[in-house]
């Protein structure tokens, strides 16, 4: 059987004369826990819009659950860089979680999507905090009520771009844990700065500078990048481009 859920092969994407991706090809399969790591306008956030569907490659074929990326988003949760909103709008953590049921304007949500909602804040630890409204939460609290929103469909591919961007780190290490659970029922592509701290979580590292970088799979993939590049693997998850370290090799 095709574990295969998100397949690229040669895609290439700009914005404008400027090259973003350039002959990407990697797949991902269920259950895989991938980091994607690499510098500032490397294109990591580009490939989460494209696996959603929100871009189109200028070439190369992409492949969603089998088809087309837009008509398979349903699929897919997915937790932005930023999330912008006004904390002091009048909601509470329950109707900020049943937004991501959302149907279409004047159609009511049914109970399933309110069972899905207190499932998802049980899931994240959120539940008794499902009538508080959003500005009382902490910074650590609110991201575990943004997973919640991203997971209330049930997905069955969870992208999280920079997800500990606004987290303290006393929460990190809980949340790094809720992460853990979940993949036990879906797939997840993590975009960080931080690979040590998922690094006993995750099944392959990719390395995305314009063209995809692979290491993996299993244990022993942070190894393999300070040996490859003779850098710490700190330095390189926190931007430096893989142009700049191939500098540092003997």
């Amino acid at each position: 059987m095709n574990d295969i859920i998100v397949d690229f092969k040669n895609v290439f994407f700009s914005y404008g004369d400027r090259i973003i991706l350039e002959d990407i090809s990697f797949s991902v399969r269920q259950n895989d826990f991938i980091a994607l790591i690499g510098p500032n306008g490397g294109g990591k956030t580009t490939v989460l819009k494209i696996i959603l569907g929100l871009l189109k490659p200028e070439k190369g074929i992409v492949s969603v659950f089998g088809g087309k990326p837009e008509e398979n988003r349903k699929l897919i949760g997915y937790l932005p860089q930023s999330f912008l909103f006004d904390l002091n709008f009048p909601i509470n953590v329950f109707e900020t979680v049943i937004m991501g049921r959302y149907h279409g304007l004047l159609k009511k949500y049914s109970e399933s999507d309110k069972k899905a909602a207190i499932d998802a804040l049980s899931t994240v630890g959120m539940l008794e905090y499902m009538n508080h409204h959003i500005s009382m939460l902490s910074g650590g609290q609110l991201q575990r009520v943004l997973i919640a929103r991203a997971i209330v469909r049930e997905p069955e591919l969870l992208l999280l771009d920079e997800p500990m961007s606004s987290v303290d780190p006393a929460s990190q290490k809980s949340i790094y844990e809720l992460f853990h659970e979940l993949n036990k029922k879906m797939a997840i592509i993590f975009v960080t700065h931080d690979i040590g701290a998922i690094s006993s979580y995750i099944d392959r590292v990719f390395c995305l500078n314009r063209k995809l970088y692979y290491h993996g799979p299993g244990e022993g993939s942070l190894g393999k990048l300070a040996e490859a590049y003779n850098c710490p693997v700190e330095i390189l998850a926190h931007g430096i481009p893989h142009r700049v370290l191939e500098r540092h090799k003997k």
